[in-house]
């Protein structure tokens, strides 16, 4: 336990009524969560304001109150401190309370639009292969080495992500991994924490529905690496057009990561096919497991990282080669008669044209490839008719269907993808609003050694649909229409 004070060292608040020297045996940003002795501090959220909370918080036991508007009646006996930004506040004040339990472990953040997921994974696995006990914040999931915590947000609330990383210092993890997106680096979830390193994979259309402009949403990002200490480490992708834009004001040690140019980490592919990648990374040889481009980048990253972390080149490579990717990525199927399916999350333009342009490389020539995907509702809607017209150049056949809707109308959201359909396009989809309709009949439609994509959910469990998560797998569902498939 600690004294309201000690948790606000790292903050100058703007005022003050009440005494400091309170004994606090719990924080938080949900009044529901509140009992007795809480330093309550309401967050004006996207959707909800904790202002609104603060007496309801009172009622349950909160000792102190911090906020940015003082209220307009002090209940008397408990103290109030307005500062400029709770969030960062709560992030400063979790750190403290958790005692800081970042500078007790390697802890390497990954960001950029596409390839977290399976950066941030494969890192994971890496380290656990090369024997240390490791911690993992992603998308799809949370972990402690074998104990898998499952995953809400990218990256939790700033109170749940030390809570979270003190449990995995309890637990003797030496390396932490994780995903770091956007939203979590401008709502503070990740201030306070010390990074011993991070990576960024690339830079594409998302988001714009939060960050308005594109403009925006690069700056969050940067700002990572601008924040980053000198002691850590920051490496980038080259080949990005603003790879090299990101590590500009950083004063980390700075590293690349390319296909292309003659870098630190320099790959070169030599076979790309369904049984993996042949490539070499710095003039070594090796076949890795994961397939795709894409993957050749997210490779690079995490051997690069791996070598700042000070592991040896030759034993990195070999545990690197046995591993695979992240669930939902690039994951695929067989069918008795040999349709292929894959699941991908892509859900941006880019990470679409990224999984397509692969399969167009893999396929012998004369197989179809079939894709079915939809938007998200309540999310950026200018990247919809992208999403579709990219889907059109790269596919043979297209099915426009549903993803999570969440408080859209779903047709209203395939119409808003038909809105970028050039005339040869429309030749090649059609729509189907039931996504276990429209997955169901892409493998009706498919021919053997046709190639079937299912983009957009890859490991999610779940279909949004007015704020009610039904269970849903894209994997289950076509693993299920392929069982009915005559061989």
């Amino acid at each position: 336990m600690k004294t309201l004070q000690q948790l606000l060292v790292q903050l100058k608040p703007l005022q003050v009524a009440g005494s400091f020297e309170l004994s606090i045996g719990a924080i938080e940003i949900d009044s529901r969560k509140v009992k007795v002795g809480t330093a309550f501090i309401a967050i004006t959220g996207v959707q909800t304001d904790g202002h609104a909370y603060i007496n309801k918080a009172i009622e349950l036991g909160a000792v102190a109150i911090i906020c940015e508007t003082m209220p307009d009646e002090l209940v008397a006996g408990i103290t109030y401190v307005k500062v400029a930004n709770t969030q960062e506040a709560t992030a400063r004040m979790a750190v403290e309370f958790y005692n800081h339990p970042s500078t007790q472990v390697k802890l390497v953040g990954v960001t950029g639009t596409n390839g977290k997921t399976t950066i941030a994974t494969l890192l994971f696995k890496l380290f656990r292969q090369l024997g240390y006990k490791c911690g993992l914040i992603s998308t799809v999931q949370n972990q402690i080495d074998d104990a898998i915590i499952p995953a809400t947000h990218t990256t939790p609330d700033a109170i749940n992500l030390n809570a979270l990383l003190q449990q995995m210092v309890n637990e003797g993890c030496s390396y932490v991994f994780m995903e770091c997106s956007s939203h979590a680096i401008h709502q503070h979830r990740i201030t306070g924490l010390q990074f011993d390193g991070a990576l960024f994979s690339n830079i594409t259309h998302d988001h714009l529905d939060y960050h308005k402009t594109f403009d925006e949403y690069i700056r969050v990002k940067k700002k990572f690496f601008d924040d980053l200490p000198a002691t850590a480490f920051a490496i980038s992708n080259a080949d990005d057009k603003r790879g090299e834009v990101m590590l500009q004001n950083t004063v980390a040690t700075k590293y690349l990561y390319s296909l292309k140019t003659m870098v630190a980490f320099k790959g070169k592919i030599l076979e790309n096919a369904l049984t993996g990648l042949v490539m070499t990374i710095n003039d070594q040889e090796v076949h890795f497991r994961l397939i795709g481009t894409f993957n050749a980048y997210n490779l690079l990253a995490v051997y690069g990282a791996a070598i700042c972390l000070g592991k040896e080149s030759q034993e990195v490579l070999t545990a690197l080669s046995m591993l695979t990717g992240a669930e939902g990525r690039f994951d695929y199927i067989i069918s008795a008669n040999n349709i292929i399916g894959i699941v991908d999350y892509a859900h941006t333009p880019d990470a679409l044209e990224n999984v397509l342009a692969t399969i167009k490389k893999l396929r012998k020539g004369y197989e179809q490839i079939i894709t079915v995907v939809g938007c998200g509702g309540d999310r950026d809607k200018t990247k919809r008719p992208i999403m579709a017209q990219a889907a059109c150049d790269l596919s043979d056949r297209v099915i426009l269907t549903s993803d999570n809707p969440r408080t859209e109308d779903p047709e209203a959201i395939l119409k808003d993808m038909e809105t970028g359909l050039s005339s040869s396009a429309k030749r090649k989809y059609i729509t189907i609003v039931d996504r276990k309709l429209a997955i169901e009949e892409a493998v009706k439609i498919a021919k053997p050694e046709d190639i079937i994509l299912v983009a957009g959910k890859g490991h999610e469990k779940y279909q949004d649909i007015n704020g009610v998560k039904y269970p849903f797998d894209d994997k289950q569902i076509l693993q299920n229409a392929f069982t009915l498939v005559t061989p």
